[in-house]
């Protein structure tokens, strides 16, 4: 119990004393608080409220107040490269978007949702000023960033990022021509049960495989099978075009990969080749401005640690000031 003065102003009405170490309408103390908001930093709410014998909520809205405080403004200044991606927010088909500084890796601004009225509050928060000096962004071939980045930023170029184009030739090629080829093979039981099987090898790196074991399985399979063989093949030229640093020669390497694309007789890689020509400018562009989402990449795993850590987070927007205190940027 605290005994705090109480007065009647004549002017003022009733005024009540104030304590330099006690906020309005708080239940803590502001001591108590910073040493809660430290903490967090380090442990779960959960922990922390059992440590400090209080209700998870209250820790959560100290932790919330403290980064509100600690995370605003955001440096706006000088970014002129941009990444954004998306991640999965819940099970299901539910997602947010994220945006960082290329060249400071500091998150900028998460939001729910991966649509265009989803994404186009960050642009608007950016301001017109700003958006012009944008000179490139790193993102996958989702059309809503595309469409979202040519209406904002008319000085930008767009950077598509390697991880996923090869991602997307995985799925819409090899996995394709896969499922083809396993039903082409329905009265082979053995080979179709094979093929079947050789999903994960087909859609990974060589040098990322476990062991031995599977790199002999999958070297059978290609021999066996002209058509996967091709598909596979493909995925590692069509790799090498980020390895050019001259867009003259990554032109020429294009064109080469476009020409076995189309003479390969393989619907899934033919259908795949005409719609990767028309975004060819857009993969070109990483001569000029050799940006990647890998380091997004890295921040949506860190990001799936901070859930796993918190068994999930209630307050969403609580969770995104959580991802933006994980990656302040460097000075």
């Amino acid at each position: 119990m605290v005994w705090r003065a109480r007065v009647a102003c004549p002017c003022c009405g009733p005024k009540l004393e104030a304590l330099d170490w006690l906020e309005p309408y708080a239940r803590v103390t502001c001591r108590l608080a910073e040493s809660v908001a430290r903490l967090c930093k380090v442990m779960p709410i959960k922990r922390v409220a059992e440590h400090y014998d209080l209700h998870w909520s209250t820790v959560k809205d100290i932790d919330k107040a403290f980064l509100e405080r600690d995370l605003n403004p955001v440096r706006l200044g000088k970014v002129r490269l941009l990444m954004m991606d998306e991640f999965a927010l819940h099970k299901g088909q539910s997602y947010a978007t994220v945006f960082a500084d290329a060249e400071t890796r500091q998150v900028l601004w998460v939001g729910k949702g991966r649509n265009r009225a989803d994404v186009s509050p960050f642009f608007e928060w950016l301001g017109k000023r700003r958006c012009k000096k944008i000179r490139a962004v790193a993102m996958d071939m989702s059309p809503t960033f595309e469409l979202e980045v040519r209406e904002h930023c008319p000085n930008a170029e767009i950077v598509l990022d390697q991880f996923h184009v090869v991602a997307n030739f995985g799925h819409q090629v090899i996995d394709r021509i896969r499922v083809n080829e396993a039903n082409r093979c329905r009265d082979d039981k053995a080979a179709r049960e094979l093929i079947k099987g050789a999903k994960w090898l087909l859609l990974g790196n060589w040098e990322n495989l476990p062991d031995r074991k599977a790199k002999v399985k999958l070297n059978e399979l290609l021999d066996a099978n002209q058509a996967l063989m091709t598909a596979y093949v493909m995925k590692d030229a069509l790799k090498g075009l980020w390895a050019y640093k001259r867009e003259g020669w990554a032109r020429k390497a294009w064109e080469n990969w476009l020409g076995m694309a189309r003479a390969s007789n393989l619907p899934p890689l033919m259908r795949f080749a005409e719609n990767l020509a028309k975004r060819i400018e857009d993969i070109l562009s990483h001569c000029r401005w050799p940006l990647n989402t890998s380091i997004l990449e890295g921040i949506n795993n860190k990001i799936k640690v901070l859930k796993r850590i918190a068994y999930g987070y209630r307050d969403e927007a609580y969770f995104f000031l959580k991802i933006r205190a994980a990656f302040p940027g460097n000075p």
